[in-house]
């Protein structure tokens, strides 16, 4: 009877016995498991930063737009200072002693051939000083001039002197106006201008292609104040250092003679 059971028993524990390699996972997989448990860290929850961290955040993200803005700031300042043609620019926008220059590269070509006009109805040096209300500068290169007159008046506040010279069959002429002066002559010019140094600190700026010059006109009164037009040849313009007045000389080719013009100046 012992033996009639047997059978029944081993087949009971044949059900109850798992074969590793077939049944579940295999040794190498339950290493590998093992393995790779151990290699990654249990992730921890990060801190919530406090003041201090928020502090550093806010003085690192000021300190980079600082120095991002001080950088700007210094280029600028060395493109102003140290750049005569950026300078000549920057005139352009603000005007310069009374005159407004407009660079337009993409503008109309002046021809060539323009004549300086001479100075009609001249009268006195001192007369034009009291129409003026300042004393004109004459230079020692080209000496007493031939010709002075005065557009606009010193009540007005619009009052130009000009002094002309004849030389050979062209006139040299010389504009002297306060800086102050509301802007009252133009220019439109399609060459930026050259920057010019000039003694004592002094500086200014040479045109040297022909250009359109607009200019302040009045009637006998001086209650009128129109603008005619009219095309200027090389030019150069310049204003004292720390002085009131601006200076335009017109009608001297040569830029290195028109610059020893201007230092003459007395």
């Amino acid at each position: 009877m012992a033996d009639e059971g047997l059978p029944d028993e081993l087949r009971e524990l044949g059900r109850r016995l798992r074969v590793p390699d077939v049944d579940g996972e295999s040794m190498a997989e339950r290493v590998l498991a093992q393995l790779l448990a151990e290699r990654v860290p249990t992730p921890e929850p990060e801190p919530r930063p406090g003041r201090r961290w928020w502090w550093a955040r806010a003085r690192a993200w000021a300190g980079e737009r600082w120095r991002v803005l001080l950088a700007g700031l210094t280029g600028v300042l060395v493109v102003l200072v140290l750049t005569p043609p950026v300078r000549a620019t920057v005139a352009d926008w603000f005007g310069f002693g009374g005159v407004a220059v407009r660079y337009d590269p993409d503008g109309h070509r002046v021809a060539s051939g323009g004549v300086v006009p001479g100075c009609p109805d001249p009268v006195s040096t001192a007369r034009a000083a009291r129409l003026a209300g300042f004393e004109p500068l004459i230079p020692d290169l080209l000496g007493p001039p031939d010709a002075v007159v005065v557009t606009g008046s010193a009540e007005r506040g619009r009052a130009v002197i000009s002094l002309c010279w004849r030389d050979g069959e062209r006139t040299v002429r010389l504009d002297e106006f306060p800086a102050r002066l509301d802007i009252g002559f133009a220019k439109q010019v399609t060459t930026p201008p050259r920057w010019v140094d000039l003694p004592d600190g002094a500086h200014g700026y040479w045109f040297a292609t022909p250009h359109l010059l607009t200019f302040p006109m009045t009637d006998g009164t001086g209650a009128a104040w129109t603008h005619r037009v009219r095309t200027a040849g090389p030019t150069l313009l310049w204003a004292t250092n720390g002085g009131p007045l601006t200076f335009r000389l017109e009608g001297i080719p040569d830029p290195e003679r028109a610059r020893r013009t201007a230092e003459s100046v007395g």
